[in-house]
This record gives structure tokens, sequence and C-alpha cells, in this order.
């Protein structure tokens, strides 16, 4: 799964409508661009990307005038949002994610419902015991990495980044079944998008022709 391509859905949905140099200054801000592939050059391609695959709707809203392409804004399409709520879903549920794609999910899980994000958190960990329990069968964590010489020390690693995982992710299960955040259909969520004008702390200061008006 691209974690891109999750968080560019997200960032539009909740603007509801947006264009490039918003999706962008958003991902910044939640410091995408620092441990993802969330980089100007891919957030823009992403954007016309959808745009051409139909999960995206491009509207073309105000001529340059820097003699460079119109602004474009984009909204999610039914098609859209069917496939961002199967990515977060999936970014949560899966075990074996990778680290991006997981940060992703937990910037947009409050647009599920609560009940929803604590059964697929559960169903994480039960993947993450059933990997454990297989990977034991043959590898005696007890017996340490030297059994199987330095290359234990790879079944080693992941052996503990498993168990942190799922200590982890138990402790986010409690927190929520607590009552922490503000899920869909609980009220006013926490905005987490930059308002048009607001000044981002984060952002790298370069610009994109399109979004130039």
């Amino acid at each position: 799964m691209s974690a891109i391509r999750l968080l560019v859905l997200g960032a539009v949905r909740q603007h509801g409508r947006a264009h490039g140099y918003q999706v962008r200054n958003d991902l910044e801000y939640w410091g995408a661009h620092e441990w993802s592939n969330a980089k100007p050059g891919s957030i823009y391609h992403a954007l016309k990307q959808m745009a051409k695959q139909g999960v995206l709707l491009a509207h073309e809203v105000a001529p340059s005038t820097v003699g460079g392409p119109p602004r474009v804004e984009y909204e999610i399409t039914e098609r859209g949002e069917e496939e961002f709520l199967t990515l977060l879903r999936e970014a949560l549920t899966k075990y074996d994610q990778r680290t991006d794609v997981l940060s992703a999910a937990l910037g947009l899980l409050v647009e599920l419902e609560r009940d929803e994000v604590v059964a697929l958190l559960k169903e994480r960990v039960r993947g993450i015991e059933e990997w454990r329990a297989a990977v034991v069968e043959h590898y005696v964590p007890e017996e340490g990495p030297g059994q199987y010489g330095h290359i234990g020390e790879i079944m080693n690693m992941w052996l503990h980044t498993a168990d942190g995982g799922a200590e982890w992710t138990r402790g986010l299960i409690e927190r929520i079944e607590g009552g922490a955040y503000t899920f869909a259909g609980e009220g006013e969520p926490f905005v987490g998008v930059l308002t048009e004008g607001q000044e981002n702390p984060y952002a790298t200061g370069e610009t994109h022709p399109g979004d130039r008006g």
C-alpha cells in the first residue's frame, strides 16, 4: 500500500475541496515529509494521477497570473471515498504494514467510528500474535539469536518489533476505549488541516506553478 495515496485522499477529504498547495501544506504540517514519501513532487503527481483515475475530481478555479497552468482544486469522488475507507481500514488492521502507512492511518483514524477503530486494532493485535506463534514454532527466543549465529539477530529484531507493536496497539485500544479523541459521529473533530492563508511553521518554502494564482 502507498502511504502517499492514503495521505492525499485524507487531506482532500478533510477540506472538501483543496488545491495542491493546501494538500502539501497539510502533509508538511503533519510531518509526513519526514516519515513518508510525501514530497512536493509525489504529492502533485498523486493528485493528477488520482484525478485521471476518477478517484478525485479536478476543478480549474482560477487562471494563473504568472503565465503557468490555472489553479486546480480537487474534490474526492464516491469512488475515492470508497478507496479512502478501504485503505484506512487495511492500514489499521494489517500487522505488517510499513511504518509510514501505519503513521498515515493514525493521522486519519478519527474519520472512522470509535467502535470500528477498536475492532480493527484488535484484529491487528491478533495478526501479530498469530505471526509470533508461527515463528516460535521454529525459533526459540529464550535460546537467543546465537542458535542461528549472527543471522538469528534478524529474527530477534522482528520478534522484539512485533512484541513492541502489540504492546503499543493494546495501549492505543485502551486509550480509545477510555474515551480519548473525537471520532466520526461524536461531534466536532480535532482540526488537523490548515485553513486557507494559515501559516505553516513546517513549510519547506517551495511552490508549484499550478498553485500560484
